[in-house]
């Protein structure tokens, strides 16, 4: 089975739509890098780069989802990105199975035009303030069915992704998140939350320099001994 690496981006996004409403179900596009990308093959190891928030109240509109998808794919062909999956949390907090989940359609469309396409369930007793563990499931479509993954195949591009997203959670950073329904209401908002990927790459560079800087301290005592 191919291995699954989410950037902070995607897995704060995801957080980031389920936080804000906590009531809702809710759900939205998954973006892969489209380097080395294989049309038609299964289980290839995906990079999830983006999340693209979509509904919390418009789930079985499918004209909605049709524009949306439309406009995300040319978005990501632009990037060199592809559609690879779908993510989504249940609306009864109990729930966190694909069955359960709304947009199962449109889910398994994607996985029908990619093959190696994954649904993220995300675990609603587990979206918490400070994160101490993933609060997702990673599925893979197979048979005819959402499987879930081994969780040894699901990676983080970045060691410091739960401590990231916790600031974020408690910086309340949720309330800025815009997903499509939110854009429909009012076509100035930008549905690609570019504001909140310039807070989650300031706050990466300043982990990253921190990282750093306690590395040469720790090399430096080394040298003294």
């Amino acid at each position: 089975m191919g291995e699954v690496t989410l950037e902070t981006i995607a897995y704060a996004k995801l957080m980031l739509h389920a936080a804000k409403y906590p009531s809702c179900a809710v759900t939205g596009i998954l973006l892969a890098d489209g380097t080395n990308i294989r049309d038609g093959a299964k289980n290839q190891d995906l990079n999830i780069v983006d999340a693209i928030p979509l509904f919390h109240h418009s789930h079985y509109l499918s004209p909605m989802a049709e524009i949306a998808l439309t406009q995300i794919d040319t978005m990501a062909q632009a990037d060199n990105r592809i559609i690879a999956g779908y993510y989504a949390a249940c609306e009864n907090f109990r729930d966190n199975t694909v069955e359960k989940c709304p947009g199962q359609k449109i889910a398994e469309k994607i996985a029908e035009l990619f093959p190696s396409a994954v649904f993220i369930v995300i675990d609603n007793k587990k979206v918490m303030k400070h994160l101490d563990s993933p609060a997702i499931k990673v599925h893979s479509y197979n048979e005819g069915k959402w499987k879930p993954k081994e969780t040894s195949t699901i990676l983080y591009q970045q060691s410091y992704v739960l401590e990231t997203v916790s600031y974020l959670l408690q910086a309340l950073v949720y309330k800025d998140l815009v997903d499509f329904d939110n854009y429909l209401d009012d076509l100035t908002l930008d549905w690609t939350n570019l504001g909140i990927e310039k807070v989650i790459a300031s706050i990466n560079a300043s982990n990253s320099i921190e990282r750093e800087y306690i590395e040469e301290r720790v090399s430096d005592k080394e040298n003294d001994y």
